[in-house]
């Protein structure tokens, strides 16, 4: 069982920046490949960045490529996702999740929701124009 907490979310302003945390619970977490999503009321969750349970691997979906970047620190049990040259599009709930090490680290496994079996709250990133 892992347990996650995000934080890092609030308001900027278009082209600013934001750090998000996730941090989890429990010894196993450098076991899980780790993944950010987002979701707005009434859209499907949206695949964001992933990263691999050692951090060797990383993937991101083509919106957000060049400007977000996705973390790790296994000794901390945490996860990041920088997110630099912010949108408006970029508005909203953003959630981290944890999938165990034996789904591989592929396209289209690690894009899918379906594969994480753990998640987190979110937190709300609302990026003004």
């Amino acid at each position: 069982q892992v347990q996650l907490i995000e934080s890092g979310g609030g308001l900027v302003q278009a082209g600013g920046s934001l750090r998000l945390s996730c941090a989890a619970s429990g010894r196993t977490f450098s076991s899980y490949h780790m993944g950010w999503f987002r979701q707005v009321p009434g859209k499907e969750r949206e695949f964001v960045a992933a990263i691999s349970w050692s951090g060797s691997s990383t993937y991101y979906a083509d919106s957000v490529k060049g400007r977000f970047t996705i973390s790790r620190n296994n000794a901390k049990n945490t996860v990041y996702l920088q997110l630099n040259s912010l949108k408006p599009e970029d508005t909203d709930v953003y959630y981290c999740a944890a999938a165990g090490s034996r789904i591989a680290f592929v396209v289209p496994i690690l894009t899918d929701y379906r594969s994480y079996a753990y998640w987190g709250q979110g937190t709300q990133v609302t990026v003004s124009s």
